[in-house]
């Protein structure tokens, strides 16, 4: 075996294992279920920490609190 193949394997054992560690991470904690305002559509949600936000057909940003579900914000996209 060269030096080169002894390397090469070494490399494709650490991208691996690298693979393995980075996607066993667990992901956010998703709600159940959102609870929109009546008639209001979501067309994009985003999850950060304590919070995740809805984008609506209307053109708003709602700010739920994560744990409670509870609105915390809304902002009108102009």
């Amino acid at each position: 075996m060269t030096v080169l193949t002894a390397t090469m394997i070494a490399g494709l054992l650490v991208i691996i294992a690298l693979i393995v560690i980075r996607f066993s991470d667990r992901g956010p904690t998703l709600p159940e279920e959102i609870a929109l305002p009546e008639g209001t559509t979501a067309r994009a949600v985003t999850f950060g920490d304590g919070w995740y936000a809805v984008v609506t057909g209307d053109d708003r940003i709602l700010i739920f609190d994560a744990s409670s579900g509870k609105l915390r914000q809304s902002v009108t996209i102009d």
